[in-house]
């Protein structure tokens, strides 16, 4: 295993954008759980805390398969800069508003600008992985690498936004977040040598990832994985806090990451000889099982093997979806394709973290798993319907009607 990542860690020029990557992904997993901690602490709710962590979601969903078009068609960097930019304003605005008793609605206009112009890091690493690797055998493997990098965000940033919350200031999370994010993604989009070729200006219309039909069967078991985090992350602080251990939820909800990391580095590291349609079948199965006894967990003492084998499933299901997705569109739509994934993720994250919270509220923490367990059995239920549809072609046809309201396709 450790040859196999070896081996690609030597791919050349491969660090000049990894480690700037790294800084500027580090943060995503701070801003959600960041939101909700300093919403909460101002607001006292986790109803509003859930609902306001969910604008951002739902704003980085809408907008960042439209950011992935721009990044195709005229390059990462161009996108990048000003989105980085505007970020970090966003989030300063946030922090003011919630700090000084703002009105409710300043919290959901800031936050929605905060969530659309989030960085899409994670899905132009793997573009410019793709440049490189495409056709190559590494090519899964750095899927894989990616998909480790990305729990190891989760490991880490939640313990770091919950640290600085609890132990300074809720504003400290939030903050950290915008300044790493701001820092890495402009050291990202200088690395220039390194980014994939820009689409030919040649009047040709760019077909949209969405308009294939096993991309829109991915977007919807990727929302699925997206409320499993999402729910996970609001039910899980409020297990903490009824637990009187408020401070352990960033620990809680990196072993649940950390179980997600262990797997992602062996599985990826394997040759398989099954497909990954199968494949990806079998993660979200076992993600349903690992996830149905999380509402019954009596105490963190039990929480803590119990999150982490429910983790482990997690990162194997990821990787699929990216490898499977590669293979379903052409080379000009690859990065808005991993864009929809991703944003899929920030829908789901919405979805659970507004339901787990007025849940939570409700009934307290462990009712509120229960969502976590059913978005797992229809992300299940999904794959295992369009399985069929996950099949690559040998090269993806797609239709190149305009995609004027893409999001709406995320239901059909």
């Amino acid at each position: 295993m450790i040859s196999t990542y070896t081996t690609l860690l030597r791919t050349p020029s491969a660090w000049r954008f990894l480690t700037p990557g790294l800084v500027a992904r580090l943060p995503y997993a701070m801003l959600g759980l960041g939101i909700v901690l300093l919403i909460k602490d101002t607001t006292g709710s986790y109803g509003m805390a859930g609902a306001v962590s969910a604008a951002a979601a739902v704003a980085l969903a809408i907008v960042g398969p439209q950011t992935g078009r721009l990044a195709d068609k005229y390059g990462q960097a161009a996108v990048l800069v000003p989105g980085a930019l505007v970020h970090g304003a966003a989030v300063a605005a946030l922090i003011v508003c919630a700090k000084t008793g703002a009105p409710t609605w300043t919290f959901f206009a800031t936050a929605v600008a905060a969530g659309a112009s989030v960085p899409q890091i994670g899905s132009m690493v793997r573009a410019r992985w793709v440049a490189k690797l495409e056709g190559q055998p590494l090519l899964p493997t750095a899927f894989a690498f990616e998909s480790v990098t990305d729990e190891f965000t989760f490991v880490v940033g939640p313990v770091v936004a919950t640290f600085l919350a609890t132990g300074i200031d809720p504003a400290f999370g939030l903050g950290v977040e915008a300044v790493l994010t701001v820092a890495g993604s402009l050291a990202f989009a200088a690395q220039r040598s390194t980014a994939p070729a820009r689409r030919p200006a040649d009047g040709t219309p760019h077909a949209s990832a969405i308009r294939v039909a096993g991309v829109k069967v991915l977007v919807g078991a990727f929302v699925c994985i997206g409320a499993v985090f999402g729910s996970i992350q609001v039910s899980i602080t409020a297990f903490a806090e009824e637990s009187g251990r408020a401070g352990l939820a960033g620990a809680l909800y990196a072993v649940f990451a950390g179980g997600s990391l262990i797997a992602g580095a062996v599985y990826g590291a394997m040759a398989w000889r099954t497909g990954a349609q199968r494949r990806l079948v079998v993660a979200f199965a076992a993600l349903a099982l690992g996830t149905a006894p999380l509402w019954a967990v009596p105490n963190i003492m039990v929480m803590v093997p119990v999150a982490l084998i429910c983790g482990l499933a997690l990162a194997p299901t990821i990787i699929t979806g990216y490898t499977l997705v590669e293979g379903l569109v052409p080379a000009a739509a690859k990065t808005e394709a991993f864009t929809w994934l991703t944003g899929a993720i920030g829908l789901g994250l919405a979805f659970g973290s507004t339901f787990a919270g007025i849940a939570t509220d409700e009934f307290g923490a462990s009712p509120a798993f229960v969502l976590t367990f059913a978005a797992a059995a229809i992300g299940l239920l999904v794959v295992a319907a369009g399985r069929r549809s996950l099949v690559p072609a040998k090269r993806a046809v797609v239709d190149v009607t305009p995609v004027d309201a893409a999001p709406l396709a995320l239901g059909r």
